[in-house]
């Protein structure tokens, strides 16, 4: 099993996803085997009244990040398809920008489950969990 770089993660990203995911100018930071990390910039786009980052975009970067740690954990790009997700938001998203942090908990033959926790820089200091479910196709 090979594993994959962050450069052909980017190339993926740059000529896999939606022009809508794509508009979140999301960046990945690290892969490695069965996790991932991405981040996006908090700009107008995405921030709701007040400031902080909307939940929509929150979970569309979640559901982003976990696609890369599925991949890092096959080895590859493989086919597959979000089952279930499950976010609990635990604060305003303030700041400049937003990290996602995914990681593969249990892989089995067709099902992989995860999770990815999102923070603006501090760790410590999460802002949302989510808990999910991918099929392999």
């Amino acid at each position: 099993m090979s594993e994959i770089t962050l450069k052909e993660a980017q190339d993926f990203y740059e000529n896999s996803f939606s022009d809508w995911i794509k508009e979140l100018d999301i960046t990945l930071t690290s892969i490695s085997k069965g996790n991932a990390t991405l981040r996006i910039p908090a700009t107008s786009r995405i921030n709701r009244l007040g400031g902080m980052i909307c939940g929509q975009a929150i979970m569309a970067l979640a559901d982003t990040a976990m696609v890369f740690a599925v991949a890092a954990n096959a080895g590859s790009f493989v086919s597959m398809t979000s089952v279930n997700m499950q976010t609990t938001f635990l604060r305003p998203a303030e700041g400049t920008e937003m990290f996602a942090e995914a990681r593969v908990i249990k892989s089995g033959k067709r099902l992989v489950y995860g999770e990815v926790n999102l923070h603006m820089g501090d760790v410590s200091k999460p802002v949302a969990h989510v808990t999910t479910s991918v099929m392999l196709l």
